[in-house]
């Protein structure tokens, strides 16, 4: 275990710290069907300066949070099994869904670029996943369909899309 970290989430997830950087991951404690809310983004700290820990939720590349929780082990997968929808104007109702269904055991992942636009620290995707696109960059690097059919996709990210879209 991590030095100095807490559950914040006990009954829903447990955090498995692995060895070296980047290693830790958050796995399910139980089992959600698919559509169902998991958890609600809870104890963020909003207007934080990006960095590679951050979630951008809005369009300004002052519009992030940081997570305070569990769900902050939530990795990235070009086949996610969850959405992150911060489509709200409130953010006391942001949450996380399952996608599809999460059996207990399972990594809880989430496809980055749906809230990213232009990631402050790109990195090499090892998901494993069949449509796995090698590079994490945020949605700004991708075809509009990459972005948007891979998960639920929030709404400065489509708007980004659209806008560049237009340009081209």
């Amino acid at each position: 275990m991590s030095s100095g970290y807490k559950p914040t989430h006990p009954e829903l997830f447990t955090v498995v710290f692995g060895e070296g950087d980047f290693s830790a991951f958050l796995k399910a404690n139980k089992t959600f069907e698919a559509g169902e809310v998991i958890a609600k983004l809870e104890g963020i700290s909003l207007g934080v300066p990006i960095a590679y820990t951050t979630v951008q939720c809005g369009p300004s590349a002052k519009d992030h949070l940081e997570l305070n929780s569990d769900l902050r082990y939530a990795n990235h997968s070009c086949e996610p099994n969850t959405d992150w929808d911060l489509s709200s104007p409130k953010p006391a109702d942001w949450h996380v869904r399952a996608r599809k269904r999460i059996e207990a055991g399972d990594s809880i992942t989430f496809f980055y670029p749906c809230t990213e636009w232009d990631m402050v620290q790109p990195f090499d995707c090892h998901c494993g996943a069949p449509t796995c696109l090698r590079t994490i960059q945020g949605a700004k690097y991708l075809d509009t369909k990459e972005v948007t059919s891979r998960a639920f996709t929030n709404p400065w990210i489509l708007q980004s899309l659209k806008k560049r879209d237009a340009s081209n």
